[in-house]
């Protein structure tokens, strides 16, 4: 029987979706199967049959998991689809959780990154599956505070000024991006809107954030459908 591929989206605030992620999966005839962990959404005890995992951001820490108890089961999770050879892509949230469950630290950034930041590649991003085609340096979206130290197994695929690693990717087959390549126009809006102390504390303009989105979300859209629809096809060899 053929049965169309899905994979599961951990979700962890109603602003922060899949975006263009989600695009690029209907593209290449695979569904989404949203959890809502942060609304109370059980958080699944294995795969289920799924062909992958999609771990995205949201305004909590890997070190909260006292406080947010259900980043506990999302850890096993991630750990379970490493272990079936799942492909997995973690975004900012998503991307810590993956890092800490190669064995890397998760801390504070020197400073909040937020807003449109310079992101540059690195020498080992020319020869990436999913980054050989993306110019070597962009305007990228960024929302955090935390960072990740690169786990020993994996290879650094991107950085800013701000932080020495924003990508990085682990056998191939699981990807961790700090920066945000699958916002929308309504997810930036939506982000400024709900995180206004954030950018106070950190002295952020949001009306600067969404002046600049009509410069730089354009050509963001194109890279980050580039990268998705890169990890899609391989997603959906590896289901095939």
């Amino acid at each position: 029987m053929n049965t169309q591929p899905w994979v599961y989206v951990l979700q962890h605030i109603a602003i922060e979706t899949p975006g263009t992620i989600e695009v690029a999966l209907r593209l290449h005839g695979i569904s989404t199967r949203v959890i809502s962990s942060f609304a109370g959404e059980p958080v699944p005890a294995d795969m289920h049959g799924a062909a992958g995992l999609v771990v995205m951001g949201g305004p909590m820490g890997v070190y909260e998991q006292s406080q947010y108890q259900f980043l506990q089961a999302e850890l096993r999770l991630i750990e379970q689809a490493l272990a079936e050879h799942k492909p997995v892509l973690g975004v900012c949230l998503g991307s810590q959780l993956l890092a800490t469950v190669l064995g890397a630290s998760v801390v504070k950034g020197r400073q909040k990154e937020l807003g449109w930041h310079l992101v540059t590649l690195t020498q080992q991003a020319r020869s990436d599956a999913l980054w050989q085609a993306v110019p070597t340096s962009f305007m990228g979206y960024h929302w955090h505070g935390d960072i990740f130290e690169v786990p020993a197994s994996a290879v650094c695929l991107a950085t800013t000024d701000l932080t020495p690693c924003q990508a990085f990717q682990y056998e191939q087959r699981a990807y961790g991006l700090l920066c945000h390549l699958e916002v929308t126009p309504s997810i930036i809006k939506d982000m400024v809107k709900t995180f206004q102390q954030e950018q106070q504390e950190a002295g952020v303009d949001g009306e600067m954030i969404l002046k600049q989105a009509h410069q730089f979300l354009p050509s963001l859209q194109v890279i980050g459908s580039s990268v998705f629809l890169a990890w899609a096809a391989r997603l959906s060899s590896s289901s095939s």
